[in-house]
């Protein structure tokens, strides 16, 4: 037994920082000052404990490690903790992404900076919760209590239609998320626990793990999002500050296909077999709609945040071939989307602070007062493309070679995305960086400062390595994905009917 309660420590220590930022008087400069040094500090020692809990993550173990364990709730309701493979890549990926956001806001952000510190570092404890829980009422209440501080972020500090794109955004993730909770309570019911380990090894019947999936499925689609169900996020992306958005792309997009791989392949086997087709079809649809929708758009966020729901396509697509191949690379794929479309939002913030405008035409010939800014935005550009030897390569390539071994039609129609998503993202860097300086207003236009070289400068290094050399993330998660297609087949063998 760990006797340092390590996974605890790493979820409630953004909770602690926030609670001492709650007790600092921050009405002037120096109070806001220590406000903002406050909250990096909690997110850079955060970091720094989930780096250590994967130096000594086990990556042989299938199983969940650093387990904690509490009673809570009473009855078979308990406080319980632990990663493994799976998981231990979003908590790195959170705490990874989170002092980046802190330093975007450092000059942005200027009304009521003490509560907005306070809503991140609350955030990211729920973040992390999400991803180290458990226990189902536990998974539950850190997976919807997200959406209080996002909603306050997008609604206190986002653009003029903020009020708009936070109740959008509310009730189209509080919707999906009510049958999730009406399958948790059927699922406690019926074998008297919400022990996620139990859970995982327990055979429902096959009629019931029909209506089960979808009710998983209606909160997770949702969340990732899926085609026809990811118009919020667009709005959302479009109004939430810098911060804000790379939060809802790099980690709250994820929290859907983790709770596909955690919970709808191990619990429900044959419901997700059965309905694979079902989401090949809609990730296709996704990839290519998208996509289209994308090349259309003259606003640099809502043109990222298209191509988030058709990268997430290719997320669905890999977890359903449900083989380690397509499961290894839709987490690869996650990683990859979580750090280059962050980086891609960053990017937009740094020219939105200097023109306050997210208009494509606002733009052109940047690379001639902003060459370092250029070849960072290239190379965020390419790996969102798909270019070999960044790590977006490596997600979108495997998907589609796992997708051609289950089902070629599948395959075919989603490589179509690869290159229409060569096309929007070209032509966005073409129009923004590229040609010649004409606009009066960017003549005077600044190159990065310190503070944008080390917000970017790192998420550059990871996209490359990455790129390079996967074999890291695919070590770290490869014996539990193993793990989890064994006891899929396994299932599937069991409750198959007998001829």
């Amino acid at each position: 037994m760990e006797t340092v309660p390590l996974l605890s420590l790493i979820t409630f220590l953004p909770l602690i920082g926030a609670l001492l930022i709650v007790a600092i008087r921050a009405d002037g400069p120096e109070g806001e000052r220590n406000v903002k040094q406050v909250a990096l500090y909690t997110t850079i020692v955060t970091l720094g404990l989930s780096l250590s809990l994967w130096w000594t993550f086990d990556p042989a173990n299938p199983g969940f490690q650093f387990e904690e364990s509490a009673e809570w709730l009473g009855g078979n309701i308990k406080y319980r903790m632990g990663v493994d493979g799976i998981s231990m890549l979003f908590v790195v990926l959170t705490a990874f992404l989170m002092p980046a956001c802190i330093l975007a806001s450092w000059n942005t952000i200027t009304l009521r900076i003490k509560d907005y510190m306070i809503a991140f570092l609350v955030l990211e404890t729920l973040m992390i919760g999400v991803f180290c829980a458990l226990d189902l009422v536990l998974f539950y209440l850190f997976f919807e209590g997200g959406l209080i501080p996002m909603f306050i972020i997008i609604g206190v500090w986002g653009g003029k239609r903020r009020v708009y794109a936070t109740y959008k955004f509310f009730l189209y993730t509080l919707l999906g998320s009510v049958l999730m909770l009406l399958a948790i309570l059927y699922m406690y019911g019926v074998t008297g626990t919400t022990d996620i380990k139990a859970l995982l090894h327990y055979e429902f019947a096959a009629e019931a793990q029909r209506w089960l999936w979808f009710a998983f499925f209606a909160s997770f689609a949702v969340k990732m999002p899926m085609w026809p169900v990811h118009t919020w996020l667009p709005d959302a992306h479009v109004e939430a500050p810098t911060a804000g958005s790379v939060i809802l792309a790099g980690i709250l997009l994820k929290m859907g296909g983790y709770g596909f791989i955690r919970f709808s392949l191990p619990m429900f086997p044959l419901a997700s077999v059965e309905f694979a087709p079902f989401v090949y079809a809609l990730s296709i649809i996704a990839i290519i709609y998208t996509s289209l929708v994308a090349l259309a758009q003259e606003d640099i966020k809502k043109l990222i945040a298209y191509s988030s729901v058709a990268h997430m396509g290719f997320v669905t697509m890999g977890i359903f071939t449900i083989t380690r191949q397509g499961i290894d690379v839709a987490l690869m794929q996650m990683l990859s989307h979580g750090i280059v479309s962050g980086a891609l939002f960053l990017c937009v913030g740094v020219i939105y602070d200097r023109m306050h405008t997210r208009e494509i035409a606002a733009y052109g010939g940047l690379v001639n007062r902003m060459p370092v800014y250029a070849f960072m935005f290239m190379v965020f550009t390419m790996a969102n493309v798909g270019l070999p030897g960044t790590s977006g390569f490596v997600g979108e390539f495997l998907t589609l070679v796992g997708a051609y071994q289950v089902n070629t039609w599948v395959a075919l129609f989603a490589t179509t995305g690869v290159i229409l998503s060569a096309a929007y993202a070209l032509t966005l860097y073409r129009r923004v960086v590229f040609g010649a300086l004409e606009k009066p207003a960017l003549q005077t236009i600044a190159d990065l400062d310190w503070r944008e070289w080390i917000i970017l400068a790192p998420l550059v290094v990871a996209t490359i390595v990455f790129g390079l050399y996967p074999m890291p993330v695919f070590e770290v998660t490869g014996a539990a994905v193993q793990a989890l297609i064994s006891e899929h087949t396994q299932s599937m063998l069991l409750m198959a009917p007998n001829p």
